[in-house]
């Protein structure tokens, strides 16, 4: 190792610093959905979103200890996930704002489990909830895909605290 560029632990890590570092990685924005017991839609935007294996199928996502809608996601059975693109800003602030009806005038389907669909969206995932692990102020899930579709549109990209659109 180069020992110009070694750089001593501080000792302790600044909250706000480490999320800018962490904004240094570009990620898609996802909008993450199910359904209440009363089969009313809920949803929210997610930006914690990765493949993990092809076999089986699994993907994760995380979700704040702290989110009010936290027990419906643990409890459903399945998941959408709705990769926003291009042009669909507007729905990730919805859908990360107040959780008020976020649905509403909002344009979804159902997918072949049930859960919400957002229209428009680069690329569809329904899972099945299948494993939480405990992520510190954060709760780890890895679900199954069990259905999805991808569509020829440009994906909506968040890096450095912004907004982005690929270049071509």
């Amino acid at each position: 190792m180069d020992s110009t560029h070694a750089v001593s632990p501080p000792a302790i890590l600044d909250a706000r610093q480490l999320r800018r570092t962490l904004g240094q990685f570009a990620t898609g924005i996802a909008v993450l959905t199910t359904r209440a017991p009363d089969g009313a839609p809920l949803g929210l935007t997610i930006n914690s979103f990765n493949s993990v294996s092809l076999e089986p199928p699994l993907v994760v996502f995380s979700l704040a200890r702290r989110l009010s809608l936290l027990p419906w996601f643990e409890e459903a059975s399945h998941f959408g996930i709705s990769l926003l693109a291009a042009g669909q800003r507007a729905l990730s602030d919805r859908f990360a704002g107040p959780a008020q009806d976020r649905f509403a005038g909002v344009e979804w389907f159902p997918g072949p489990f049930g859960s919400p669909l957002l229209v428009g969206a680069c690329a569809h995932f329904e899972c099945r909830n299948a494993i939480r692990h405990d992520g510190g102020d954060h709760l780890l899930f890895l679900a199954e895909v069990c259905h999805h579709a991808a569509y020829p549109r440009e994906p909506l990209v968040f890096f450095g605290g912004a907004y982005r659109e690929l270049a071509p």
